[in-house]
This record gives structure tokens, C-alpha cells and sequence, in this order.
């Protein structure tokens, strides 16, 4: 993976093997999860003894990215929230708890590592990434678009006030015993995701879009150091992604497929389930055109002049037709939908970015 820097010092990174019209084999629904407000407070250490968390929920184990492999360790996750951060707790699963970088906004992922993903708005546009080793050692970027677009990625960027915190279940570095595994406890500051100095973005009892992801890699250990493993013709060997919500391709920048993240204001001992809404699933279905647009233009190199041309089936909801349009212009196309749930014009732009109004 290489890093390329232009004057304005601006990362441009492919992170995973992304193509330019990447498609799911199959139809992925997202995972959902109910994060419960509280007012006690947590410290981040890494050991999450605080009673609050024993009461949250985990996740539904992580399972391959594409979505259709178990995962050789487990991966799980909890999360909380206050009027400040978002905690998430990270339980991951490992006999080799190993890590060698220590610089702060260096290539994470070229270890072990855990992921964060979140799109507050759910636009599929300015998102924020996080990466984490088991050394505690942080990459934090923000990206105006998905990889699939002409986009940049800012990596200059950073939480000025995240705190997070590793515990290991056994010894890091250490080849000469088995691990169980690492915790990773985060708080990530909501101020630190405003798009405005006075803006008010705690989401109270309101949903983001927010995926995690674990690159796992095979390793060598040499004079009891552990480092990726090579295969025979001297590269790496292609690293294990494993994830919450799956995207049926190797491709964690598809931001209109991650999950559901609810803030409930209600309190831990609540029980209560999010539900996706009509309106989300006519987005995933203007999200699968999106994807088809792209292919399309990759074999013709033009978009598909009408909907027709696309071959995807229509989407009817609750014994409703969802009616798509589409909009040439100069530049490319608009698709719309005039939802009959909420009445709201949903739009999906050319560039991928969803608008609602």
C-alpha cells in the first residue's frame, strides 16, 4: 500500500482492493444496534469493569467482509453513550497479541488492527476513520468520498480528544506463550465530529452509520519477533478482513452498506431494537442502481441513458411500488424517489452521495 502526498499534503490511500464497479454477490442487509445513554462514567483503561458495560450488549460476532466465511477468532463489540463520547469496547480474540508500530498516523493496518467507521449523516460523503494496534497506536482520517470516486483522504486529520486504551488477556510480543486475546476500549468526543464550532451533533435517539472491521494477517516469527508473513514469491500474503456489518466485497469504503448505530436515551436496563425504516430501504435499493450506473459505464464508458437499461428488478415495500426516476445532465445523472413513507425526495447523485429533502 502506498502512500502518495500532494503540495496540499493530502493522503491519497487504497486502503483494501477496491474496483471501480465492485459488486455484491449477494444482497446484504446491515446489522443494527441499540447504544443506550448513561450517566455513569467510564474510564478508559482498556479493562471495562464498569458495571455499565457488563449491562450492554455485544454485536453479533464479526464475520467475513464479503459475508459468507466464519472467521477463524472471534470479534465483538459493545457500545455506550454520554453527552460527550461514544464508547465503543472492542473484544478481540487472538492467540498472538503482536505489534511493531508506534507512529501515530502510519499504516495501522499493516498489523494486526481494529477499525471504526462512521458517517453521521449517512450521505456516504465526509466520512471518519479510525485504526487501532494492539500497541495503542492510532490512524485517524477523514474522507470526503469513497474510493470509488475521484476523492481525498485527509490524514492530517485527528480526534483532539479521543482516548482509548488496550488491555491484553495474555503477553504482548511475547511468541513463547498463548494469548486469549486484546481489549480495545474507545471514547470517541462527538465535538470532535461537529461540522459547525456551535453545532449541536449528539445524536439523541438517532441512528448513524457505522461499520468496524478487523485486518488479521498471518505471521512469521524470526528470533522471536513476529512480522507479516511472505509467501513463496517473497510478497505478503493477503490479509483477513473481518467485519461487523458485511459488504459483500472486499471494499470497507461502501458506506451505504455499514450498519445501524441507534442512540437511545433511554438507560442500559432498557430493551429496546432499532428498526430500519422504509426510507433506508429504498436508499439501499437507489444504492444498488448507483452500483449498476457504474458498471455500466465501465462496459459502455457512458451511464445508462434510462433505468430500463440497468436490469434491476423494482423494489415494492409494504405492497408499494417504489417508483425510481433518473435525470441526465451534463455531468452525469440524478436518481429520485418520491417516498410514499415519508414523503420526502430521496435523491442519489452520480458521485454516490445521497440526499434527503
Amino acid at each position: 500500500m502506498n502512500k502518495c502526498f500532494n503540495p496540499g499534503v493530502v493522503l491519497m490511500l487504497l486502503l483494501f482492493s477496491i474496483t471501480s464497479c465492485s459488486q455484491s454477490k449477494k444482497e446484504i442487509i446491515p446489522q443494527t444496534y441499540t447504544a443506550h445513554k448513561i450517566s455513569e462514567t467510564i474510564t478508559i483503561d482498556g479493562k471495562a469493569d464498569e458495571a455499565v458495560w457488563a449491562k450492554a450488549k455485544w454485536t453479533n460476532d464479526f464475520i467475513d467482509i464479503e459475508g459468507d466465511k466464519t472467521p477463524k477468532y472471534q470479534t465483538r463489540v459493545k457500545m455506550l453513550w454520554d453527552e460527550n463520547y461514544y464508547y465503543i469496547l472492542a473484544d478481540i480474540k487472538e492467540p498472538h497479541v503482536w505489534g511493531d508500530i508506534t507512529e501515530r498516523d502510519a499504516v495501522i493496518f499493516h498489523n494486526n488492527d481494529f477499525e471504526v467507521f462512521i458517517d453521521p449523516d449517512g450521505d456516504t460523503h465526509n466520512y471518519y476513520e479510525l485504526e487501532i494496534n494492539a500497541l495503542n497506536t492510532v490512524w485517524d482520517l477523514f474522507v470526503n468520498k469513497p474510493y470509488r470516486e475521484i476523492n481525498v483522504a485527509l490524514n492530517d486529520w485527528n480526534y483532539t480528544g479521543l482516548k482509548s486504551a488496550v488491555s491484553v488477556d495474555g503477553t504482548l510480543n511475547n511468541p513463547d506463550d498463548i494469548d486469549k486475546g486484546w481489549t480495545l476500549e474507545i471514547a470517541i468526543p462527538f465535538k470532535d465530529l461537529r461540522t459547525a464550532y456551535y453545532q449541536d451533533n449528539v445524536p439523541r435517539d438517532q441512528f448513524w452509520r457505522v461499520n468496524f472491521s478487523r485486518v488479521n494477517w498471518e505471521h512469521d516469527i524470526t528470533d522471536k519477533v513476529y512480522s507479516r508473513k511472505k509467501g513463496a514469491d517473497g510478497k505478503f500474503l493477503h490479509e483477513y478482513n473481518w467485519v461487523w456489518s458485511p459488504i459483500g466485497v472486499i471494499n470497507m469504503h461502501e458506506p451505504e452498506k455499514w450498519g445501524y448505530v441507534y442512540f437511545s436515551s433511554k438507560g442500559v436496563d432498557h430493551t429496546e431494537e432499532f428498526t430500519v425504516s422504509n426510507d433506508e430501504k429504498i436508499k439501499w435499493h437507489m444504492y444498488t442502481l448507483y452500483r449498476a450506473q457504474r458498471a455500466y459505464k465501465g462496459k459502455h464508458k457512458r451511464f445508462a441513458p434510462q433505468i430500463a437499461d440497468l436490469n434491476i428488478s423494482d423494489l415494492v415495500i409494504d405492497n408499494q411500488n417504489i417508483k425510481v426516476t433518473m435525470q441526465n445532465h451534463d455531468i452525469g445523472y440524478n436518481l429520485y424517489v418520491k417516498s410514499p413513507f415519508s414523503n420526502k425526495t430521496l435523491i442519489v447523485r452520480e458521485d454516490g452521495k445521497f440526499i434527503s429533502k
